[in-house]
C-alpha cells in the first residue's frame, strides 16, 4: 500500500515516546534553560546554528537513539532479522525564515528517491514537541505517479558525502551546495498536511513528493525522521514506481540491520546501485 503511494499514520506508543523524551534531553540540555521552540527570538542565527551543529550529530550517533529506534520497530511488529534502518535524524524548521539554510535547511518540493534513496524506502517522520498545520510539512501527493522535470540528474550521492553534507553548518544566510530541485512550474498549493500528536508517526514512501512549509507558528518545530527498507524488497526489487529519478549512486550502504547494526550486504547494495546505473546510459 506505501509502495502505491497511501500513507500510515500512528499515534504514540510507548517506544515512541520514550524517544521523543530522549531528544527531548539533548535537545534541551542544549539549550540551557531557554525554551528551544521560542529561543530563536533570543539568539543571534549564528550561535543558533552553532548549537544545532553541535546538538544534531550528537543525537543522530548516540547510542541511545538506535536502541530505542529498535525498540520502537520491534513494538510495530517490524522483523528485526530483515528491517534496516539509517539513522534517526534531528529536524528543525525556524519560523520566519529565521534559519532556512545549512543545518535547518527548508526543503523544497522533492523526492527522496531524487537524493539516491532506494524506491522500496519508507520514511518515518516524528514529531517531539507539538506541532501545528503552520509547521509540519507538506505532501504533494497528485505526484506520485506524475513525473516532474527536476535536476536530479546532476546528483551524485558519493560526491554529497564527501563534499556537500559536511558543509551543512557553514550555509547560514545562502545555501549554495548543488540539491535536486523542480525544473517546472508546479502545483504546490493542491497539499496534504497531517499534525501527528508528539510520538505520533507518519509513514510515507520515500518516492512521495513533500516539502517544507514556511513557518508561520512563531515557534521552531523540532522532529525526527528516520527511512527503512524490508530486504526481501530490496532484493526482489517491490518498490513504488519511478517516475522521473535520474540520479547516480544509492544510500542503501547507510542503513543497518535492526537486530544486530550489521550493513546490508555489499552485494546488494552494488547491484542495486548498477542496475539504476545502467537504466540511466
Amino acid at each position: 500500500m506505501l509502495f502505491q503511494g497511501d500513507l500510515f499514520l500512528y499515534s504514540a506508543t510507548p517506544a515512541s515516546t520514550k524517544l521523543i523524551e530522549f531528544a527531548r534531553e539533548l535537545i534541551e540540555e542544549a539549550f540551557e534553560g531557554r525554551d528551544p521552540q521560542t529561543a530563536q527570538h533570543e539568539m543571534p542565527v549564528e550561535e543558533f546554528a552553532a548549537l544545532l551543529a553541535d546538538l544534531k550529530p550528537r543525537f543522530i550517533h548516540h547510542p541511545t537513539s538506535k536502541k530505542l529506534l529498535v525498540t520502537l520497530l520491534d513494538e510495530l511488529g517490524m522483523a528485526l532479522d530483515k528491517t534496516y534502518f539509517d539513522v534517526p535524524r534531528l529536524r528543525t524548521s525556524t519560523a520566519d525564515h529565521y534559519l532556512d539554510s545549512g543545518i535547518s535547511y527548508a526543503y523544497h518540493a522533492h523526492r527522496d528517491c531524487w537524493y539516491a534513496a532506494p524506491f522500496c524506502q519508507v520514511n518515518w517522520w516524528i514529531p517531539i514537541y507539538e506541532v501545528v498545520p503552520e509547521n509540519v510539512f507538506a505532501l504533494h501527493p497528485q505526484y506520485f505517479d506524475r513525473p516532474v522535470r527536476n535536476g536530479s540528474g546532476r546528483y551524485d550521492y558519493a560526491e554529497w558525502t564527501a563534499v556537500s553534507r559536511p558543509t551543512a553548518a557553514q550555509h547560514i544566510y545562502t545555501d549554495t551546495r548543488e540539491q535536486p530541485k523542480p525544473e517546472e512550474a508546479l502545483d504546490l498549493e493542491t497539499e496534504l498536511r497531517l499534525v501527528p500528536e508528539p510520538g505520533g508517526m507518519l509513514l510515507f514512501s520515500g518516492a512521495h513528493l513533500h516539502s517544507t512549509v514556511t513557518n508561520t507558528s512563531g515557534r521552531t518545530r523540532f522532529s525526527i525522521d528516520f527511512r527503512t527498507v524490508h530486504i526481501d524488497d530490496v532484493r526482489s526489487r517491490a518498490a513504488a514506481p519511478n517516475v522521473d529519478a535520474a540520479c547516480r549512486g544509492t544510500t542503501l550502504r547507510d542503513f543497518y540491520r535492526a537486530d544486530d547494526l550489521t550493513r546490508i550486504p555489499e552485494e546488494l547494495a552494488a547491484a542495486y546501485e548498477a542496475e539504476a546505473l545502467a537504466k540511466l546510459t
